[in-house]
């Protein structure tokens, strides 16, 4: 009976070399497929266009993984619960779109989750370069000028791969998906990957995908025209301007 595939190393020198089929990935750990390489802003393009994302601890090698089943959200189908809908009505918040890029990656990295583990220094300047860019946005929830949640991800054609979300009050990361959402939805897009299944997006509406079905639709996503128009958020979205920072209210007429 043969063993588990030696796991592939990437060489850190060599940015063109082709990642591994991610159909290759162990199943345990699930969808661990390679390690090594680099985080440069190519590779890492590379990466999210074969279904592929790098997740490791500081101090350690680069990990990269393809897990099966993928939890995903077709735009428009986000669950929206009574208590979220309460939330949304009462307008007592503000949402943006890379107002404080770096004031959401300080709070992704400080949850104390699995977002805590990965999303060290080399992490943030990897997905900091993606942001200048313009392929990385942040999307933040702001209450009395206070950051209080928000997420961040990556935006390539039909597909939006959120990478990570914090909450510092109730229901903050849940307004700053449903508020993603319709931002998607606005601009056309159709999927949104929230990469491992987790009981938080299960309740929002994710399913569970198969790897081959996830990867089978990436080409068509990838290939979907993407807006010319310069990514904001809906002015019905916006909330109440005065939860806002001073610095960020928006100019008089």
């Amino acid at each position: 009976m043969a063993g588990p595939r030696p796991l592939v190393w990437l060489d850190a020198r060599n940015r063109e070399q082709p990642f591994p089929d991610p159909r290759q990935a162990l199943r345990q750990p699930n969808g661990l497929l390679a390690a090594g390489g680099d985080l440069s802003a190519e590779r890492l393009l590379n990466a999210y266009r074969h279904g592929i994302f790098p997740w490791y601890s500081p101090g350690e090698p680069i990990l990269w993984w393809s897990p099966d089943p993928r939890a995903v959200l077709s735009v428009g189908q986000l669950h929206r619960s009574r208590s979220l809908h309460k939330a949304w009505k009462k307008q007592d918040f503000a949402c943006t779109l890379n107002a404080d890029w770096h004031g959401v990656l300080r709070g992704c990295s400080r949850i104390g989750s699995r977002e805590g583990v990965w999303l060290g220094t080399a992490m943030q300047r990897a997905y900091t370069e993606l942001h200048q860019l313009g392929r990385a946005h942040s999307l933040e929830v702001w209450r009395h000028g206070r950051l209080i949640g928000g997420l961040y991800g990556l935006s390539m054609g039909g597909i939006f791969f959120a990478e990570s979300m914090f909450s510092r009050e109730s229901n903050a990361s849940k307004l700053a998906l449903w508020a993603l959402d319709a931002l998607l939805q606005s601009r056309g897009l159709a999927l949104l990957d929230g990469q491992v299944a987790s009981p938080h997006l299960m309740r929002m509406g994710f399913t569970l995908w198969p790897r081959e079905v996830f990867l089978g639709s990436l080409p068509s996503l990838l290939a979907a025209a993407e807006s010319a128009e310069a990514w904001s958020i809906p002015a019905d979205l916006g909330g109440d301007p005065t939860h806002l920072p001073p610095q960020r209210l928006p100019p008089a007429p």
